[in-house]
C-alpha cells in the first residue's frame, strides 16, 4: 500500500479496548485514502486491572500501520508524538481499473440522463 491510494476497510470488528482508545474507527466498506505508511506492532499494549501498563508493548510480530486521510486519532500511549493507526490487514487496496470503470459508469449515466431530456 502507498501514500495516496484508496482502500477499502474489509475488517471492522474492533475490541472494546481499541473502541475506548481510538476516536475514530474505519467502517466496514467503506473507501479511504493512505495519509501513511510505517511499521507497527501486533499488540497495542498490555492490559493489567483495565489499564494499560506502561512501557508494555507487545514486541511480538511487527505489522504495516496506516494511517487514512479520513481518519485522525489521537497519540499512541506507548510512541509519543505517533498517531494511533490501523493494521494494514483491515484494508484491501482498490484497483485502479475498479475506480476507472465506476468513474466511467458515472459519466455514462449522466450522458444517458442527459440524452433523455
Amino acid at each position: 500500500m502507498q501514500v495516496g491510494k484508496k482502500v477499502v476497510c474489509v475488517d471492522d470488528a474492533f475490541p472494546e479496548i481499541i473502541r475506548r482508545l481510538y476516536t475514530e474507527l474505519p467502517r466496514k466498506n467503506a473507501v479511504y485514502t493512505v495519509r501513511e505508511v510505517s511499521l507497527g506492532r501486533e499488540k497495542l499494549a498490555v492490559i493489567k486491572d483495565g489499564k494499560i501498563v506502561p512501557h508494555g508493548a507487545s514486541a511480538e510480530g511487527a505489522t504495516v500501520r496506516l494511517l487514512l486521510d479520513e481518519l485522525h486519532n489521537g497519540p499512541d500511549p506507548l510512541c509519543a508524538g505517533r498517531e494511533l493507526g490501523f493494521n494494514a490487514e483491515r484494508f484491501r487496496e482498490l484497483e485502479e481499473n475498479h475506480e476507472q470503470n465506476e468513474e466511467r459508469a458515472g459519466v455514462d449515466a449522466g450522458l444517458a440522463i442527459a440524452g433523455r431530456n
